[in-house]
């Protein structure tokens, strides 16, 4: 049952010829105003595919409000909090590419959606959690510098013969990192029927515990296809939400309680409101950058979609 700020954000929405994207790692109340929600592949996809709107709110971190900057730039694009930001993100500045890409001349630079544009537009090709080993494994080169997490670069490489190169050292997603053995364990221990499903930018030692190693949109598919039960959840605790949301008739336990990215919950239905009244706070790119990076994001769309 929606409560009256809903119901005046989905008015206020179709007065605005908008659409609100959201990303899986937002609260519950968000999530049931959003039009779609999504990994970070699945927002980009429907980034790329948005027509008929003359405004679009991105309901994430920075990097995915920025993409959808890049697949639309005839549309206004508008982030609820402007401090909503990814520390990963930040961890892998273009000049660092740059270096990098002096350093191993000729090796193919894949990049995880989740970096900045000024980032992507260094990139040969992104990836995302859900296709990593696919893009790679699709490239002509034998030598890949990827970035920015060193645990997503650890899980492609597993599945790999090209030589993974990780930029920069030690990039990481400080949610994922909250996870360890002892809390995986104790889960087996105590739900020992239970699927435990954990997401690749979580330690080496982490995905070898776990029964699947999924993205957030693998997990979604998963928890609703598996004749099993109960579920063991191995990431940000909003996938939880979700999950019990659109499954319940299952048990969907979070691994860690404790694993909240503090920047995506920056976002409230009150700033929604805002976004779409005020229309701030505007995401732009410039041309040169945008350019640049959309034939990565685009080549990634497309390699995706064979």
């Amino acid at each position: 049952m929606l409560n009256d700020l809903q119901k005046e954000i989905i008015k206020l929405k179709e007065e605005k010829n908008a659409i609100i994207l959201a990303h899986n790692y937002q609260t519950g109340d968000i999530q049931e105003i959003a039009d779609f929600m999504g990994d970070s592949l699945e927002l980009c996809i429907k980034a790329s595919e948005i027509e008929g709107k003359d405004l679009v709110v991105f309901c994430g971190v920075d990097f995915m409000a920025e993409t959808a900057a890049i697949l639309n730039p005839d549309k206004k694009i508008v982030i609820p909090d402007p401090q909503a930001e990814c520390p990963m993100a930040h961890m892998l500045p273009a000049d660092e590419i740059i270096k990098a890409k002096k350093r191993h001349p000729g090796a193919a630079v894949v990049l995880y959606v989740n970096t900045l544009a000024e980032a992507k537009a260094e990139a040969d090709i992104l990836c995302t959690s859900s296709n990593a080993v696919k893009i790679v494994n699709s490239l002509d080169e034998d030598t890949v510098l990827f970035g920015p997490d060193m645990n997503l670069a650890w899980y492609t490489s597993q599945q790999t013969d090209k030589e993974i190169i990780t930029i920069p050292e030690g990039g990481h997603c400080y949610v994922h990192k909250m996870f360890t053995t002892g809390d995986i364990f104790f889960s087996r221990e105590k739900y020992p029927d239970a699927d435990i499903l954990v997401h690749p930018e979580c330690d080496p030692e982490i995905q070898k515990f776990a029964d699947y190693v999924l993205s957030t949109g693998g997990m979604l598919k998963h928890v609703a296809e598996s004749p099993k039960k109960t579920f063991i959840i191995g990431t940000e605790v909003d996938l939880v939400t979700r999950l019990k949301r659109e499954n319940p008739d299952k048990t969907v336990i979070p691994a860690l309680s404790e694993a909240i990215c503090k920047t995506m919950k920056l976002h409230t239905l009150e700033k929604v409101k805002n976004a779409l009244l005020n229309e701030e706070y505007i995401v732009t790119v410039d041309d040169e950058t945008a350019d640049n990076a959309r034939s990565a994001v685009e080549r990634m769309i497309e390699v995706s979609k064979r």
